[in-house]
């Protein structure tokens, strides 16, 4: 299975996958998919929020379309083209653990796919939070090409391993550290995104803009959790624009967070706002509670890159007019790394 089959399947994964959310009925026409497991797919999309009610079939539906975003040849190709990555299939495969994190379906796709791409072997321990559709994910690529049923292991404790790519908190990291410390590793912690205005923004684009705060709930270190306005920038026009997501309020989760965070804050005789699912607050702080948006504003340019001096090393993408398009930051390019770290390179370099 040399580079150029890898590359050829992960391409044939993405059409599979545009099939099943198109609803198109040639899914079941792919020469290597079983229909029964295209079946499988679709009802585990379904029916997964009986099992974690934060996953619901609109947000897997969410991130398996970001995948199919990405699998195309053109966006593999330019991924690739800088990365000596050997083209024969005989370079000495590393068996990389992978620990993924739970908070948005299927995020750690990413990590698996690289590690796959780079020739080695992945050991994956699962999110008891985000257990069921990847499974089908491991069975489409093994329909798709059977060499990959020794390259993909699926455990409850990693070991074996001669490298280790984790997600989680800052909590979970300090443990990460001190049991695959010893290994090659990535340690990811809390991270968040921010958004940037300028002021002169339209309506669409606060509205592409909403879509960054409240997809996954806002539950995925690209979610926007704070936005930077221009001093002379009226927050009501935001605070409109974010209207078409008023039903978020009729998850059960997410009202909990909202009434609770709500009640915690005047409490405490904060100065916030809210319309009804979405709490306003100026602070200087970064990552916000769910159901709430924290912003504040910069006097001049000058202002902007003194604060984000001080929180740089939290954020994981920026949202504005010179940074990531509004409604684009849950649809990253392969080249994307999480926390700026290349892994691909860190993936080449155990060999």
């Amino acid at each position: 299975m040399n580079l150029k089959q890898r590359k050829s399947d992960f391409i044939y994964l993405g059409q599979v996958l545009s099939d099943v959310l198109k609803e198109d009925k040639s899914v079941f026409q792919h020469k290597k998919i079983q229909s029964s497991t295209i079946k499988e797919l679709k009802s585990r999309i379904e029916d997964t929020f009986h099992y974690n009610a934060w996953f619901t079939p609109g947000s897997i539906r969410s991130s398996l379309n970001g995948i199919a975003y990405m699998l195309n040849e053109s966006s593999i190709d330019t991924w690739l083209k800088n990365y000596p990555i050997s083209e024969d299939d005989k370079v000495d495969r590393k068996n990389v653990g992978i620990v993924m994190a739970g908070n948005i379906p299927l995020v750690g796709f990413h990590d698996f796919m690289c590690v796959l791409i780079s020739g080695n072997n992945v050991i994956c321990k699962l999110s008891s939070s985000d257990d069921r559709v990847w499974p089908m994910i491991f069975q489409l690529l093994i329909e798709i090409n059977e060499g990959y049923n020794s390259r993909i292991k699926l455990v409850s404790r990693l070991e074996g391993v001669d490298a280790v790519i984790a997600t989680g908190s800052n909590n979970s990291a300090r443990y990460f550290e001190y049991y695959f410390g010893k290994y090659p590793n990535i340690i990811r912690k809390n991270r968040n995104s921010i958004s940037i205005l300028k002021g002169d923004e339209s309506e669409e684009e606060l509205k592409e803009l909403a879509k960054d705060v409240f997809s996954y709930f806002g539950l995925g270190c690209r979610n926007v959790s704070k936005i930077f306005l221009p001093k002379e920038m009226d927050l009501n026009r935001i605070i409109a624009a974010f209207y078409d997501y008023n039903q978020i309020i009729n998850h059960n989760k997410y009202a909990n967070n909202y009434d609770y965070n709500k009640t915690v804050m005047l409490l405490n005789q904060e100065d916030i706002l809210e319309n009804g699912f979405m709490i306003f607050k100026r602070t200087s702080e970064l990552t916000s509670p769910l159901a709430t948006l924290f912003y504040d504003y910069y006097d001049s340019e000058e202002d902007l890159e003194n604060k984000l001096q001080i929180i740089k090393d939290e954020i994981q993408c920026i949202v504005g007019k010179d940074h990531i398009h509004f409604g684009k930051a849950q649809m990253p390019e392969l080249w994307d790394y999480a926390d700026n770290i290349d892994t691909m390179e860190f993936l080449i370099g155990l060999n």
